[in-house]
This record gives C-alpha cells, sequence and structure tokens, in this order.
C-alpha cells in the first residue's frame, strides 16, 4: 500500500512516514505544503492520505476539497488542532473520512491509517481470506490452512495488495504504483522476482494454486 503525508512540520511527518513504514510496511510519499500534496494525489494512486489542516501555499481545506470536486475518492485521515463540534463537521462535509487532533498517539494514527486503507479497498476486517489463506494486516502474518508463511517484507507487500483484491487482475505497473514511493527506480522485472518467491511459499505443501499469471495482463490472486 501507498499512502501520501502531507504534513509542514518535518520532525512530525517523518515520524509518521517511519511508523507507517516500519509498523505496516507501507510505501509512504511525504510533501510539507498544500500545493506539492494536491500535485502528488492527483499524479499517483494512493492508497491513504494523511493531511494535514494547517498548511502553507495552500491549507489542508482547500486541497481536500478541491480532489474530492475532481471526483477522487482516496480515504483520507485529516491532522487538525481544532476539535470544536463545528470544525469536526465542516472537515466530515468536506469529504474526509477521519480525522485526529493534535497531539496524537502514533499507534492511533497507524490504526486509523489501516483501517481507512482497508475500508477504501472494501474490507472492514484485519484478516484477508481467500480459499485457505488469511492475511492479518494487523500484525502481518499469513497463514495458509493453518500453516504460518514467512514472507519477506516486499513479498508481504504484494501479497496484501492482491489480497485486497481477491479475484481481479492486477497489473505490474499497478503494483509498482502502490508498492513503491516516487524515489523507487520502478523497473517491473521486481515483481517478477517477488511473485515468484511468493508462489513458492504459498505452493509449498499445497496442491492448489492461489497467485496465477494472466500474460500479458497482470496477477490474480484466487483459489
Amino acid at each position: 500500500m501507498r499512502v501520501l503525508i502531507v504534513e509542514d512540520e518535518p520532525r512530525l511527518a517523518e515520524n509518521i512516514a517511519r511508523g507507517l513504514r516500519e509498523a505496516a510496511a507501507y510505501a509512504v510519499d511525504v510533501v510539507h505544503d498544500g500545493e506539492a500534496g494536491l500535485s502528488a494525489i492527483q499524479a499517483n494512486p494512493y492508497d491513504a492520505v494523511i493531511l494535514d489542516l494547517m498548511l502553507p501555499k495552500l491549507d489542508g481545506m482547500q486541497v481536500l476539497q478541491r480532489i474530492r470536486q475532481a471526483g477522487r475518492r482516496t480515504p483520507v485521515l485529516v491532522l487538525t488542532a481544532r476539535d470544536d463540534k463545528e470544525s469536526v463537521i465542516a472537515l466530515l462535509n468536506a469529504g474526509a473520512d477521519d480525522y485526529l487532533t493534535k497531539p496524537f498517539d502514533l499507534g492511533e494514527l497507524l490504526a486509523r491509517t489501516k483501517a481507512l486503507v482497508r475500508r477504501g479497498k472494501g474490507q472492514a476486517s484485519p484478516i484477508l481470506a481467500v480459499d485457505d489463506l488469511q492475511v492479518n494486516t494487523a500484525d502481518r502474518t499469513v497463514y495458509r490452512n493453518s500453516r504460518s508463511i514467512t514472507l519477506t517484507a516486499m513479498e508481504y507487500r504484494v501479497l496484501e495488495y492482491l489480497a485486497h483484491r481477491p479475484g481481479a487482475v492486477v497489473s505490474k505497473k499497478e503494483l509498482l504504483e502502490h508498492l513503491y514511493d516516487y524515489n523507487w527506480e520502478k523497473f517491473s522485472n521486481v515483481i517478477e522476482v517477488y511473485v515468484s518467491g511468493l508462489r513458492r511459499k504459498l505452493n509449498d505443501g499445497s496442491s492448489r494454486k492461489l497467485i496465477h499469471t494472466l500474460r500479458n495482463q497482470g496477477y490474480v490472486l484466487r483459489a
């Protein structure tokens, strides 16, 4: 999953980014003003956006209103110093999916961001199940037929994204866009390497394949 942080306090932004990378294995982009945030959202298919309300150049409310007016449904968690009822109502009416008031607990922010990503994919539960495979997005554990499977960080990212879209054909381009931040040199063959490793680990001891390749289209996770 790929998340954008729009926050003008560099230290806070980096703490949030580090938490998302380490605790959720998300790819994270960081920008420090509203104009850069709006441009990034318009250019990239993020799975969630963490948006500070008080930003230079373009404030968070304006960013939120513009992306919603453009029809973008990306889940947005707003960070705000105001928690009065009128401010909260205005945020929700403008299209915010959730909000946190500063100062906040980092653990709560991580949990809320994970929940937004799940809801954005149409999943309420942290456990994603496909046939006899279970992916627990809360603690990043993977089981198949009760057998624990150990994955590398990138293998897990690929699997989690596919598990959020069971039965759908996911192209290499889509995987690259959602699994890497904008500093990554995007070479499509790395996806093939991770999928190959995933197949080997998921199929060990099972006669039923779960990850299927559709020539010139991409990958699909299904029984």
